[in-house]
């Protein structure tokens, strides 16, 4: 005797979303949207460290950039465009980039 009726197939339970009700059940695809926003969250914290370098330090210090845009904004435009992973790596290049034999002149982000 065969039964037509089957168990539901089980759905990927990973983690509880956070704000969401207790008990409540995420998918495996759901994931993905907390990753997103860690990550943008990171990219405003390094954006905010780059602007307190820009009101701090910077304000104080003699003007001395080699490149135009300065390291700090150049940062803070490769974050706001690439994020954090990305963007923080041609900030990280940039920085590296400034030193008395480097090159200098206008250097946009790619």
């Amino acid at each position: 005797m065969s039964c037509a009726w089957r168990w539901p197939a089980p759905t990927k339970v990973r983690a509880i979303r956070p704000g969401a009700a207790a008990g409540a059940r995420v998918r495996v695809n759901d994931r993905n949207q907390a990753n997103d926003a860690e990550a943008a969250q990171m990219k405003w914290i390094l954006i905010a460290i780059a602007r307190a370098w820009q009101i701090g330090p910077s304000a104080i210090l003699p003007p001395s950039c080699r490149f135009s845009p300065s390291c700090s904004q150049y940062a803070i435009e490769a974050l706001k465009k690439y994020g954090a992973i990305k963007g923080g790596w041609l900030a990280t290049k940039r920085l590296l980039r400034c030193h008395p034999w480097g090159g200098c002149g206008h250097d946009p982000v790619p």
